[in-house]
């Protein structure tokens, strides 16, 4: 039976690991293993999820997750992976966004398995009761300035300027590190890549205050066959926050992944088997209209952000411009589907006694006459919510709202148009 760092190796979720025999080291003893999250802003994004997902792999392991919330270490700014400095926050936004990070960390790990349960902490609770002569004294005192310099973080920002403040996070990150050592005997700190630094930093401090061994692992960078960034989108992030970007936005991101990427992902991002990927590996070589990888991509990732209920509406929605269902949706999720349609407005009087729908039709210029609109009725080419429309008196009527004020009118197999109530 492989171990967790053989599995994560397998599915190439390691960058770089500070022994390669850690399956042997921790084949008897399964200590506490911890990832930092700074709230620098009020949402994880969905690269966050690789991270997040690395504790619950651990976790399903048998090791105990610990998260720690930077709420000290937020209010500095790591200078990890930025070329410039970081904006400093306020106390108030450091606060805010630490409950709203925990909320959404809490979705995907267990905190009720006994002594496998997950722990989330604040290192706020710890750096507010230290004094800066007691933290230079007992930690500042055991980094050298070259030690800290030859760090790629530090040393990548020389040129373009990095302030005292980032300058002495990593002694900050080194100190949870060791915290959580003499607290919860935490030996294993996982990170990004960029994290390597601060992760043999902690490694260190403890190796000389304690005189024991601890041991890191970094993730690589996920990025798309195109080399852009995983959860970027046009507009930026892909927020795991529902008001930031939507369950419908999140489904639609991860199904529009190319058939380059999609297997990485399903290995990465998923739980699936080894025996279900290859299945997906072959059906995207055989039948790569059919998408059927990245649904299953889709589907994996938006229930396990959003949950089962959000997802099979996500699913729904994703469905109508190819003759899906319509009906039971939100006024939101209809304009995100059909954000760049024509629409025309109404008022609800006018649909409580029967809105003529050849009317309506030419009121968005959908038709050109009436006469064309019979015509194309005839030919089945008129459809309300995705149904066939067969008759050419036609009413519309309160029944047909798809949601609370729309309802959505189709020409032919792509010609969408929004007919809008007040």
């Amino acid at each position: 039976m492989s171990g967790i760092v053989a599995e994560l190796n397998s599915r190439n979720l390691i960058f770089q690991v500070t022994h390669q025999n850690l399956d042997q080291i921790f084949l008897t003893e399964k200590p506490p293993v911890y990832c930092g999250f700074d709230p620098t802003s009020s949402s994880l994004h969905l690269g966050s999820l690789l991270p997040i997902l690395g504790l619950v792999r651990f976790q399903r392991a048998g090791f105990r997750p610990i998260i720690v919330i930077g709420g000290a270490t937020g209010m500095i700014g790591d200078p990890s992976g930025k070329s410039g400095e970081r904006k400093l926050l306020t106390k108030e936004e450091v606060l805010s966004y630490s409950h709203k990070i925990e909320g959404q960390l809490r979705r995907f790990l267990d905190f009720e398995s006994g002594a496998y349960s997950a722990i989330i902490v604040n290192n706020i609770n710890w750096f507010g009761h230290i004094t800066l002569i007691d933290f230079l004294r007992d930690i500042g005192k055991h980094f050298s300035v070259g030690f800290l310099l030859s760090k790629e973080a530090i040393k990548s920002r020389l040129d373009s300027g990095i302030s005292f403040t980032e300058f002495s996070y990593i002694l900050m990150q080194a100190y949870d590190f060791l915290y959580l050592y003499d607290n919860y005997n935490c030996r294993i700190q996982l990170g990004g890549q960029d994290q390597w630094g601060n992760i043999t930093a902690g490694i260190d401090l403890i190796r000389k205050l304690r005189g024991k061994e601890a041991f890191g692992i970094t993730f690589p960078l996920i990025t798309t066959a195109s080399g852009k960034k995983f959860g970027k989108s046009e507009s930026g992030n892909i927020w795991l926050d529902a008001n930031l970007t939507s369950p419908y936005q999140f489904y639609q991101y991860l199904i529009n992944v190319t058939d380059q990427d999609v297997i990485s992902y399903l290995k990465i991002f998923t739980f699936l088997s080894w025996e279900e990927i290859e299945d997906y590996m072959n059906k995207v070589k055989s039948e790569p209209e059919k998408r059927e990888a990245q649904r299953r991509l889709a589907w994996e990732l938006t229930t396990m952000v959003h949950g089962k209920e959000a997802a099979l509406m996500a699913k729904k929605a994703s469905e109508v411009l190819f003759g899906g269902e319509i009906s039971g949706f939100t006024d939101q999720i209809l304009e995100e589907i059909f954000f760049d349609v024509p629409r025309a407005k109404f008022s609800f009087a006018e649909l409580n006694n029967g809105l003529d729908l050849l009317q309506g039709l030419l009121s968005c210029q959908a038709i050109s006459s009436r006469s064309e609109g019979r015509r194309l009725i005839s030919q089945g080419g008129v459809y309300v919510n995705n149904q066939k429309v067969s008759e050419n008196d036609r009413k519309l009527t309160i029944n047909d709202l798809a949601s609370e004020h729309f309802i959505v009118i189709r020409i032919g197999k792509k010609k969408f148009f929004l007919f809008a109530f007040e």
